[in-house]
């Protein structure tokens, strides 16, 4: 059917308008879909790619330099590490693997994110596609767990996994966690009333499928996260707002019925780390050893891209169980092993040694510094920055019990894309953002 005749010179503009940022709204939406088991790449990693091709095309296009000389250190910074290492690795194919993501995560993406974004309403259009994201992902999961068709857990199948199945048990609760950060910037700042009023619904729902993912990583990167930009807005408004949060916290959890002995369990064990750990912390503690380990022998390149695995046994303590059972959300019984310490910073300790450490956290540190730095001087902090600055927390938060891998991988470059544009991008400072007259009306 054709459009009317008002809505055709409106559709195109708009059109032309978003094209250069729907790559990267694109790589969101394919997350959406159902991840294929045991399947090493996703539509969302093959869009990735494209946008990093669209990003060159328009580069070329615009014979223009892409990014500053600032913006091309900082990102390029974690390819010296990633490249030494993969000459490191203990087969070709490993280094071929091992570059090409890594690369991905926090090289080409976050810079094509970066070059891709021009303005705030950009930025925005990407900020509520997370918080879209967050919410499918989050109403699968949450009927998951009503229905008790998640994954297993504690010998029960609630624990929500959304579409990522219980092989990527924590890609739910990154996703969705990253709706909330993204959701509490834009109720902070956003330009329109209604706007904010929608965006702090959306944060406060999603506290109800983020409860159900039983991931205390996500628990506390997201708290810390929203803590920081609460605070940005102002002691006396954080303390309003995170009174609310608290109060619908209870009403969501008390009404969906998730207060548990099983999430009672799993907050109390967040604390007891050293007094009667779990398996899962025990788990932990012992490949966080065995990673300390390779870098004691490996200080300065460490064991080379994806052979932790190879390493693990001779460093790890006999406590190591052989790995971890995985079942339900359509999948049988399954034994996933374990192929990493569960820690980023760990990981690139032993597979990289210091200068990969040095390099690639170094980079993420210098767009924690600019991009802080660039929200204090605003006059008015806008929703996209406190939302940028949020998700690099909860990243470098959640970093600390966790590591790439999964589809969520991809999505954590799309943040740190974000993160970036406001660290580094001219643009993204601007007073004042194109007029709506461009468009007619």
């Amino acid at each position: 059917m054709a459009l009317p005749s008002a809505a055709r010179p409106l559709a195109l503009p708009v059109l032309r308008r978003l094209t250069p940022v729907l790559p990267v709204v694109a790589i969101i939406a394919m997350l959406c879909l159902p991840a294929a088991p045991d399947s090493r790449a996703t539509p969302a990693d093959a869009v990735s790619g494209l946008a990093v091709l669209w990003a060159v095309v328009r580069t070329v296009r615009r014979a223009r330099r892409p990014l500053t000389t600032t913006a091309a250190v900082v990102l390029g910074l974690p390819v010296v590490g990633i490249a030494v290492a993969a000459c490191g690795a203990a087969t070709p194919g490993d280094a071929l693997t091992g570059l090409a993501r890594y690369l991905q995560a926090f090289v080409l993406v976050p810079a094509a994110v970066v070059v891709l974004l021009r303005d705030r309403r950009d930025a925005r259009l990407v900020l509520w596609s997370l918080v879209g994201l967050a919410l499918w992902q989050g109403a699968i999961g949450v009927h998951q767990y009503l229905t008790g068709t998640g994954a297993s857990y504690q010998g029960a199948y609630i624990r929500a996994v959304g579409t990522f199945g219980p092989t990527n048990v924590m890609d739910m609760a990154t996703a969705v966690a990253f709706g909330v950060v993204a959701a509490t910037g834009l109720a902070l700042g956003a330009p329109a009333r209604r706007q904010r009023v929608v965006a702090a619904g959306c944060a406060l729902v999603l506290l109800a499928p983020l409860t159900v993912s039983f991931s205390r990583g996500s628990w506390i990167a997201t708290a810390l996260a929203c803590g920081a930009q609460l605070l940005s807005a102002g002691v006396r408004r954080a303390a309003k707002v995170g009174a609310a949060a608290v109060a619908a916290a209870v009403v969501l959890v008390g009404g969906f019925g998730v207060g548990t002995t099983a999430l009672q369990e799993r907050l109390t064990s967040i604390t007891r780390v050293t007094d009667a750990p779990d398996q899962s912390v025990i788990d932990r503690y012992s490949l966080w050893a065995a990673a300390t380990g390779m870098w004691r022998e490996h200080p300065v390149t460490g064991v080379g891209l994806k052979a932790f695995p190879a390493y693990r046994d001779g460093h790890a303590p006999l406590s190591l169980s052989s790995g971890s059972d995985t079942e339900g959300a359509g999948r049988g019984y399954w034994r996933q092993p374990l192929l990493s310490p569960h820690d980023m910073y760990l990981l690139m300790l032993s597979e990289q040694g210091l200068l990969g450490l040095l390099t690639v956290a170094g980079s993420w540190l210098a767009l924690l510094v600019r991009a802080v730095g660039r929200l204090r001087r605003a006059e008015r902090a806008p929703d996209c920055a406190v939302a940028a600055c949020g998700l690099l927390l909860w990243q470098l938060v959640d970093y600390v019990y966790a590591d790439i891998g999964g589809p969520s991988t991809v999505l954590m470059a799309v943040a740190l894309g974000l993160a970036a544009w406001w660290a580094l991008a001219p643009g993204a400072t601007a007073a004042t953002e194109r007029a709506a007259s461009e468009l007619p009306r």
